[in-house]
């Protein structure tokens, strides 16, 4: 569900669902103040919107980190009140850095679980293109990269053809090696000497902060170049 300005609209049933949570949780979290009320509409029936599910995929993600839920509202209270679902999904974003690499292999409801949706045939066939997702050789399963699941998710609802996705992924994989390729070139000369044990303490600390210092930069730089490119074509429009 939609407003006019297209903001999406949840009940609190259809929230649980995106997230792939129980009302009963998402119930919970909202009275540990993890979740901002919703939006009152007629009948008093609450509606959510994407800095909901965007949050909630946040609290997600941590407690995967192994976080209780007390260190969780304690990281949650210290966000800036006003952040949207694209300021959130950057703090997860930072957060899921910290992980090692997790691929699980699940069944397909379970995929839909963990995805928060139905999937049809063709939705499980462009997470595979992206490498979300991968048929299990020894079952009905498939063996799916959870740091990737959401974003692949996300993707399936962008107007964008499977062609501009995988191309797309072409480029940020193709600059996210040559960034990290350069960066541990750098941070090598400056560790070298160092013992063993305090390079590992440096790069735990280092990763975190890279990648978000990465997302920040790219987010800028994205904006700005739709604002050339939006204004351009609004220049063309004029003199059409």
């Amino acid at each position: 569900m939609t407003t006019g300005t297209e903001e999406t609209t949840l009940t609190i049933d259809e929230l649980a669902a995106r997230a792939g949570m129980t009302v009963r949780t998402v119930r919970f979290y909202g009275t540990k103040g993890l979740l901002p009320p919703p939006v009152l509409g007629p009948r008093r029936v609450g509606h959510y919107g994407r800095e909901h599910l965007a949050r909630l995929a946040l609290i997600e993600e941590l407690q995967q980190q192994g976080m209780t839920l007390a260190a969780i509202e304690r990281y949650v209270q210290q966000l800036p009140p006003d952040l949207d679902a694209h300021d959130l999904a950057i703090h997860r974003a930072v957060v899921a850095s910290w992980a090692p690499d997790a691929v699980e292999t699940v069944t397909r409801p379970e995929l839909e679980r963990r995805a928060g949706r139905a999937l049809g045939d063709d939705d499980v066939e462009r997470l595979a293109a992206m490498g979300v997702v991968k048929p299990d050789d020894g079952g009905d399963g498939y063996r799916v990269d959870l740091g990737l699941l959401r974003l692949g998710v996300g993707l399936l609802d962008v107007p964008l053809s499977q062609e501009a996705i995988l191309a797309a992924r072409k480029v940020l994989i193709g600059h996210s090696r040559s960034a990290a390729h350069e960066l541990a070139q750098l941070f090598r000369g400056e560790v070298s000497q160092r013992a063993t044990q305090d390079v590992k303490s440096l790069s735990a600390h280092m990763q975190p902060l890279v990648v978000q210092a990465l997302l920040t930069t790219f987010q800028r730089s994205l904006r700005e170049e739709l604002r050339e490119w939006l204004g351009g074509v609004s220049e063309e429009g004029r003199s059409a």
